[in-house]
C-alpha cells in the first residue's frame, strides 16, 4: 500500500520513492517534501509508471538490496522510467546497483546500465564516513548553485573514479562528479533522465536539499 508524505493542498509534483525493504525511504520522503513535492511511498508498478520521477534509495550490502529490488519488479520499472525519460534518482547503494555488478561479499550483477564494477574503497579505515567535497563537472545541472560543496558518505564500496559508459540505446552526455577517500571515486552520475548519488543527499543539509531541488526542477522540465 502507498504511503503519501505530503499534507500542502497546493498541487505538486509526485516523485515515487520505490520501497523494496532496502533503502532509508523515512528520510528519503521527508527530504523530498522539503524540497517541494509530494513523497509517494509505494512499490505499486502502476503509481511508479504514473509518477512524474522516481526515487531509488539504497542501504545494505548490495546482494541484499539486488535480491530486493528484484522481488519488486524494480529493475523492469528502472528500465521502463527511462525508456520513458522519466527521471530516476538513485541514492547510495541505489546508485552501485545500476552498475554491472559488484564484489561486496561475492560477486553480484546489477543492473548494467552504467558500466563498470563496484569495488571495496582501497582506504586504510572503512566505511568511509563522514563529510567530502565533491568535484563536479561544469555543466552539470544536478550541481547548479553548489559547485564545490561536501556532501554527508557512508559506504565501503564504491566505482573507483574513470569516465562511466551509459548501456542503454541513448546518446546522453554521461557526467561523473568524484570524491577523494585514499583514492578518487565516483561521487555522482547524471545522463539523461538518470541522475545518481553515492552520497545522501537527504542528510548533507543544504546543499543536499539543493541538489534535490535541482533534480525536481530538471524533472518539471523533462516532464513539459
Amino acid at each position: 500500500m502507498e504511503e503519501i508524505l505530503q499534507t500542502s493542498r497546493t498541487p505538486t509534483m509526485k516523485v515515487a520513492v520505490f520501497d523494496y525493504g532496502a533503502g532509508n525511504v523515512h528520510s528519503a520522503c521527508h527530504a523530498i517534501e522539503r524540497a517541494g513535492a509530494t513523497a509517494i511511498l509505494t512499490h505499486d508498478a502502476g503509481i511508479v509508471a504514473h509518477a512524474e520521477a522516481v526515487l531509488v534509495p539504497g542501504v545494505g550490502a548490495f546482494g541484499y538490496v539486488m535480491d530486493r529490488f528484484k522481488s519488486r519488479g524494480g529493475p523492469e520499472l528502472v528500465r521502463m522510467c527511462l525508456t520513458e525519460n522519466k527521471p530516476v534518482l538513485g541514492i547510495c547503494v541505489g546508485m552501485q546497483i545500476f552498475f554491472e555488478e559488484s564484489t561486496e561479499k561475492g560477486v553480484h550483477s546489477g543492473l548494467g546500465i552504467l558500466s563498470g564494477i563496484v569495488e571495496e574503497l582501497p582506504a586504510h579505515k572503512l566505511p568511509h564516513m563522514g563529510w567530502s567535497h565533491v568535484q563536479s563537472a561544469p555543466e552539470s545541472r544536478m550541481f547548479t548553485g553548489i559547485g564545490d560543496e561536501r556532501f554527508y558518505f557512508v559506504h565501503s564500496y564504491g566505482r573507483l573514479a574513470q569516465p562511466a559508459v551509459l548501456n542503454l540505446a541513448r546518446e546522453d552526455t554521461v557526467l561523473v562528479a568524484e570524491a577523494q577517500y585514499s583514492q578518487a571515486f565516483i561521487a555522482a552520475v547524471e545522463s539523461g533522465p538518470l541522475w545518481a548519488t553515492q552520497f545522501h543527499p537527504e542528510k548533507s543539509g543544504h546543499a543536499g536539499l539543493k541538489l534535490l531541488k535541482n533534480w525536481l526542477a530538471a524533472a518539471g522540465k523533462e516532464n513539459e
